[in-house]
């Protein structure tokens, strides 16, 4: 059974990520739908709206108490509120300790989508590192790396991804001006491709120069970014494509 997860803080969450790294190794990476560490911590670590390289500390503060290949800190004691959670969570299983990581970042096997295919729903872990990779990590990356930009730190910020308005984040000039629409992208490689649902494509086409495709790249690595300001009248070529879902439903007269 799953601990109650409302009570678990956003450092916990790190270091129960960095436990479940440890303890489960390369079938707990596998399980999560990840090729390697450093795409794991890349995700997760941005996902939770943190480095990754706290995940990476975490794993490696965890790695003398399990029989793996690394070392870890193994010249140094355990800090106490890691060993804390260590006690807590250590004879957790492969399965609900996978929930609960896949957890933290809202993700809901038993919510999956009707629009994904059987391929995808078999595949939980990919499914999961995937949506992770083009949704939330990237996103939060943006929230990260936004005040540093030359092009975009003169804005404020407002996150208007639950809102369903056709992009990510509107950025409202700190004088005067119009805002900007910023949709953000994720790419597992260096290269990719990305798509533009039906009204993403229309307000880019009505904003014009007030709309940019942030696209994250690289999450399997090293995250860079590319800023595409105006993106339908640049060096990218979007092509119309179209998908039939068929939907089922069961029906009852009461």
């Amino acid at each position: 059974m799953l601990p109650d997860l409302q009570r678990i803080g956003s450092r916990e969450k790190l270091i129960l990520t960095g436990l479940y790294l440890s303890k489960f190794d390369l079938v707990g990476l596998k399980k999560l739908g990840f090729e390697n560490f450093k795409e794991a911590f890349n995700a997760i670590g941005y996902g939770l709206g943190s480095k990754p390289a706290s995940i990476k500390n975490y794993r490696d503060e965890f790695d003398p108490l399990f029989p793996n290949q690394r070392q870890g800190w193994h010249k140094r004691e355990r800090r106490e509120y890691c060993l804390e959670i260590y006690k807590k969570y250590k004879d957790l299983n492969l399965e609900a300790f996978s929930a609960m990581i896949k957890s933290f970042v809202g993700y809901d096997e038993n919510a999956l989508s009707v629009t994904e295919s059987p391929a995808e729903k078999k595949d939980g872990g990919a499914l999961f590192a995937k949506r992770l990779i083009t949704g939330l990590a990237a996103e939060h990356y943006f929230e990260a790396v936004q005040p540093k930009l030359p092009e975009l730190m003169d804005f404020t910020v407002e996150n208007t991804t639950r809102l369903g308005c056709g992009y990510d984040f509107r950025l409202l000039p700190r004088t005067s001006g119009e805002f900007l629409a910023v949709e953000v992208k994720g790419l597992q490689e260096r290269t990719g491709s990305v798509a533009l649902t039906p009204k993403e494509y229309d307000l880019a086409s009505a904003l014009s120069e007030r709309f940019i495709l942030f696209v994250v790249k690289n999450f399997r690595d090293m995250p860079f970014h590319e800023i595409y300001r105006n993106p339908l009248s640049g060096r990218l070529k979007f092509n119309r494509q179209q998908r039939t879902i068929v939907q089922v439903s069961w029906a009852a007269t009461i």
